[in-house]
């Protein structure tokens, strides 16, 4: 069964920086698949994935949390309806990020950063280790989304739904595009080793 493999904190800033489609490729034998420059990976071959993580381990030049994912897990967020009431629009961004293990503490959802004003970011729902969320496009929200971290206890990392959706393309299967919508752009070449998609790191 394919997994997802989530790097966290990787090419920000200038730090622990390395490239992702050359990791794809020492790969291959897994049939690794790279998604956008955020260190997001399709294992189409894994085997286990205690041996999915030696791999990884052994070939990035730095430590990181390496957070492992079910494919199936990851196909079905796209048939969730988290962001039903919320409307599509130019300066807000859907995302989802994913714990890194069993989280410490369960806050109270949804919730609003800031708490007053303008929202910059909401926290919609969580289920299991994905918590669903949105956020305007705008310079404080790399803080808000820091919060995270703080607000379950365990380190997480976030990507976009743009990334979930290329996700379920590189996987190959027929899943429902944005929360419902039918996809409406056709599936890539098994052959193509790199998607391209905008990423929130």
């Amino acid at each position: 069964m394919a997994l997802v493999v989530l790097l966290r904190g990787v090419n920000v800033g200038g730090h622990r920086t390395f490239r992702p489609a050359t990791l794809a490729r020492q790969l291959a034998h897994l049939d690794a698949v790279n998604i956008g420059a955020a260190g997001t990976f399709v294992i189409r071959r894994p085997g286990s994935r205690s041996h999915v993580r030696a791999e990884l381990t052994r070939r990035l030049p730095f430590d990181t949390e390496i957070l492992i994912c079910g494919g199936r897990e990851m196909v079905e967020l796209l048939s969730r309806r988290h962001f039903a009431n919320q409307p599509e629009r130019p300066d807000v961004v859907r995302f989802v990020s994913v714990l890194s293990k069993r989280p410490r503490s369960k806050p109270s959802m949804p919730m609003r950063f800031p708490s007053t004003g303008r929202w910059l970011l909401k926290v919609l729902a969580r289920e299991g280790r994905f918590v669903f969320g949105v956020y305007r496009r705008h310079m404080k929200v790399i803080g808000y989304l820091g919060r995270i971290d703080q607000l379950f206890g365990v380190p997480v990392t976030t990507r976009n739904w743009n990334t979930i959706t290329a996700i379920a393309k590189a996987l190959g299967d027929n899943a429902p595009g944005r929360a419902g919508e039918q996809q409406r752009e056709p599936l890539p070449n098994r052959s193509q080793r790199t998607v391209r998609c905008a990423t929130l790191r």
